[in-house]
């Protein structure tokens, strides 16, 4: 029994909150395995901190969309379990940290009652559904496709296919051909077309009437960032409005058998087609079509469609406000629906406190949208403002002092948590973030209103704050000097972006530098690029005309370890000397029976499997059937000490070293699961086959141990 009343009318939502407090109570008690539990908690929005004992919980909003009622439970939530403060992210999620891990299931329960869920927002599963943070109301874009991201999040929340995977899959639906979703970067991204039915032509053109015009999208596939940034590839010039679900299954029923899941660095699904080449993907990709629940699936519209403001406010007198024509300019933009424009709001890297949520939604509920984005840039966008309200926004914003121009331009500085929080930061990156924004508001105030230039930073390799992709990056490291001391250090990157319609540039390492002379960096590019770009000529072109080694001679002196002083040993908002070192997470002090563990959760499945097929959930039961025997064979090859890395690796493997005690050829009799259509017949036999594998795998193993 829970601790606290959930007050949930959603079981299944229950069952989950219910699940996490009893692995928790497991956990704690030594009786789950810190790589299980870890697995299982990550799942559920729930990950380590740098700090120990503390966790932090990420939310997961679909396409960064928050009503007021939900903005102001999740200030609530981070004021009752947390510190107060909201981080917004670049993939358009809240996060608040320093929670204790006891306290996740009631505070996911509370967050439910106004439809908020951490489910997948970690983990190897389909995270947060990202797209263009003006959707549906960019004068541009051939049609919204809000509708479509959400319908994706709704469908694979809890799909079987997506539980387990070796690795996150993230995906992005753009709105147009500007991909401001970034579709490049992506495992699966979408960018909406509209083709011709007569003609079979291709476009991307807003069209004032759509007969004789299919809906669809352009289909990108394998992109990703991290430590090894790879673009995507076009799957598809087009796919119909329809196929793109079922396409999207297809994608995570192949990377779940095939991807890696032992060496964590090469399992994301750009090192799986690499490995076996793009044609071989897109084959498999065939393969799966048979098994699908559904070949085509029609998007229905949006449930809660945007409520919008009905207040006028009254006329505030701004004439004096000499900020105020300029804020008009750079951080307002004009909606396809006349009579609305939309605001963005800079929030200095991406936190907002609990109070100033609160005091917003007040002030503001009724004078604009009931629907509030969070931008891939961690700002806020105010949507459907009449423009008579723009005046009373602009003076509520002022009253918060969150009327600061350049949201979303080039003194806008992208940048994840770093060494506040997170376990794999290396050095910091938040508040280095402040000094360069200052480089760029006092040194070079005309790229407040700069949209071109996007500068990055992450506090790791890993990209969390998307370096890998800015025109100008850094991300945290160190370096020695000749005596040994360590002291904190910016890689430097410059030349990557997006070039629309899918296209984007991997930005270059050029040299690592010292922390403290990040501002220089910054400095020395900029007014390179003021003094010797040509009329009109965009930052990654100037980059790309002089070159990279241009670029390593102009920033070279900056890497000199002779003129060191000792505030460079002390990083950017820290106090004490620099020591490379990583957080500390959870840890089970007892050993655990890992084989035993696997066919225990092969049952579990089976139990699963079970209930789908009562349910007449036919695809979900053999998918959990599936499932099911992949633990069972894994968990007897870990006997024989042969750890596979795929579970086509499993599958393979377990004839070859088990096919004379099973008799049976295992290849064949699993991977019925693509040669059939997911109907009740099958499906039945399918289950019955999967039991009765499990259960000679569990007498097996019994007898061996006897």
């Amino acid at each position: 029994m829970l601790s606290f009343q959930t007050e949930l009318e959603n079981p299944l939502v229950e069952k989950d909150i219910i699940d996490l407090e009893k692995k928790i109570r497991l956990f704690q008690d030594g009786k789950i395995h810190e790589e299980k539990f870890r697995s299982l908690r990550l799942a559920r929005g729930v990950y380590g901190q740098r700090q120990k004992g503390v966790q932090m919980v990420r939310i997961k909003l679909p396409y960064g969309k928050m009503t007021f009622r939900q903005w102001k439970r999740i200030a609530d939530i981070s004021d009752e379990y947390s510190i107060g403060n909201l981080h917004l992210t670049t993939r358009q999620d809240v996060q608040i940290h320093f929670v204790s891990l006891d306290r996740t299931p009631e505070l996911w329960a509370k967050l439910e009652r106004d439809e908020i869920t951490l489910r997948e927002a970690c983990g190897n599963t389909v995270r947060n559904i990202t797209a263009s943070v003006t959707s549906g109301i960019d004068i541009d874009e051939p049609f919204d496709v809000t509708k479509y991201a959400h319908t994706a999040f709704e469908y694979f929340l809890r799909n079987p296919i997506c539980q387990e995977m070796g690795r996150k899959i993230k995906m992005a639906f753009s709105n147009s051909d500007a991909d401001t979703a970034l579709t490049f970067m992506h495992d699966v991204g979408f960018i909406p077309k509209f083709k011709n039915i007569a003609t079979g032509e291709i476009s991307s053109t807003p069209l004032a009437d759509e007969s004789g015009y299919k809906r669809g999208f352009k289909v990108m596939v394998g992109g990703g960032l991290g430590a090894q940034p790879m673009l995507a590839k076009i799957a598809y010039e087009f796919i119909p409005e329809n196929e793109a679900i079922p396409f999207i299954e297809t994608v995570l029923r192949v990377f779940d058998r095939h991807g890696e899941r032992n060496s964590r660095s090469k399992a994301r699904m750009k090192f799986l087609i690499q490995k076996i080449g793009f044609e071989a993907f897109m084959e498999l990709i065939e393969e799966e079509k048979l098994a699908l629940k559904f070949k085509i699936f029609e998007v229905p519209s949006l449930k809660n469609e945007t409520i919008l403001g009905t207040k006028l406010a009254k006329n505030i007198d701004l004439s004096q406000d000499k900020v105020f024509s300029k804020w008009l300019t750079i951080n307002v933009i004009p909606q396809k629906q006349a009579g609305f424009s939309s605001i963005f709001v800079k929030i200095r890297n991406g936190n907002i406190d609990s109070e100033t949520s609160r005091s917003l939604v007040a002030a503001l509920e009724g004078f604009i949208a009931d629907d509030v984005r969070i931008t891939l840039a961690q700002d806020l966008l105010f949507r459907f403002v009449p423009t008579e309200n723009l005046s009373y926004v602009y003076s509520v914003l002022k009253a918060h002092d969150l009327a600061e121009l350049g949201a979303n331009r080039a003194a806008d500085i992208t940048s994840c948590p770093g060494t506040d929080t997170c376990n794999l930061a290396i050095s910091d990156s938040t508040h280095i973030t402040q000094a360069l924004e200052s480089v760029i508001l006092h040194e070079f105030p005309e790229l407040i209103q700069d949209s071109h230039i996007k500068i990055k930073i992450s506090g790791c390799m890993n990209s969390c704050g998307q370096h890998g992709m800015a025109n100008i990056g850094f991300h945290g490291s160190s370096l020695k000097t000749a005596d040994k001391r360590v002291l904190p250090a910016l890689q430097v990157l410059l030349g990557g972006g997006n070039s629309g319609n899918g296209e984007g540039r991997i930005a270059d390492k050029v040299l690592k530098v010292p922390s403290k002379r990040g501002p220089d960096v910054l400095r020395f590019v900029l007014s390179n690029y003021e003094a010797n770009a040509l009329e009109g000529e965009y930052f990654n072109d100037f980059y790309l005309r002089l070159g990279e080694k241009y670029f390593y001679e102009l920033l070279k002196p900056l890497t000199d370890l002779n003129t060191l002083v000792n505030t460079d040993f002390i990083d950017w908002g820290a106090e004490q000397t620099f020591a490379t070192e990583i957080g500390l997470g959870e840890c089970a002090s007892v050993i655990i029976d890992l084989v035993q563990t696997l066919i225990f959760e092969g049952q579990e499945k089976l139990a699963w499997a079970k209930e789908a097929l009562e349910e007449s959930r036919y695809a979900d039961a053999i998918y959990f059937s599936y499932q099911a025997q992949i633990h069972a064979a894994k968990a007897l090859l870990l006997d024989k000490d042969v750890n596979n890395s795929t579970q086509n690796g499993v599958i393979t493997d377990f004839d070859k070293h088990y096919g004379e005690d099973f008799s049976e050829d295992f290849k064949t009799q699993i991977l019925a699961i693509n040669q059939n259509e997911p109907s009740e017949a099958f499906t039945n036999n399918y289950f019955a086959t999967a039991t009765a594998f499990v259960q000679k795998v569990s007498d097996f193993r019994k007898a061996i141990l006897a």
